[in-house]
């Protein structure tokens, strides 16, 4: 495996080795002992997957607040996304940029993305599955956002993205100025 950081040095692109040959191949996609030392030394404990029928669905902005902050491993299992990850920690020299990864079935990288940070993609395919481990159990209560669009944060969407493929949740999701203080880059570094 290796690992190489994105434009917000805390998310990080993983790319597992495949060994082929004429069957197809083989690929180690996770590995705990080899994460923890180089990348980080959470443990998941559950693990989500999404269908998206459509090229251009848009799911996000979303985060969870503490007690269950969540740190994200995610990868395309089938079709292509654009993976978006957004800095919320206040104080971050980074707070409110953005840096996405075109995550790919046929590439199989993955993108993490740590607590403190928006996620949110985009559907490049026709029946694009994600699949994700999660370092926190999901809550309802802890389940936040921002909207998709926030001109604060600017993210340059691809060309698919398509607002009417928004849930009702990620249409009525506040700006990054009207979020409250959920994390703070100080305790979080």
């Amino acid at each position: 495996m290796h690992a190489s950081p994105t434009s917000l040095p805390d998310v990080i692109e993983i790319v597992p080795s495949r060994h082929g040959d004429a069957r197809g191949y083989f690929s180690e996609t996770f590995r705990l002992d080899w994460f923890a030392a180089n990348v980080s030394p959470l443990a998941f404990v559950q693990e989500n997957q999404s269908l998206s029928r459509k090229r251009g669905v848009i799911r996000g902005l979303h985060f969870q607040s503490k007690p269950f902050a969540q740190g994200k491993l995610v990868r395309c299992i089938g079709g292509a996304i654009f993976d978006v990850a957004v800095d919320i920690r206040q104080g971050s020299p980074n707070f409110g940029r953005w840096t996405a990864v075109t995550l790919t079935a046929e590439g199989g990288n993955q993108l993490w993305v740590p607590p403190g940070f928006l996620h949110g993609f985009c559907t490049l395919t026709e029946d694009a599955v994600v699949s994700y481990k999660v370092t926190a159990y999901y809550s309802r209560d802890n389940d936040l956002g921002v909207r998709w669009n926030d001109p604060e944060i600017g993210v340059q969407w691809p060309g698919e993205a398509d607002p009417s493929t928004l849930s009702d949740k990620d249409a009525r999701q506040p700006l990054l100025k009207e979020l409250g203080h959920y994390f703070d880059y100080n305790a979080e570094a």
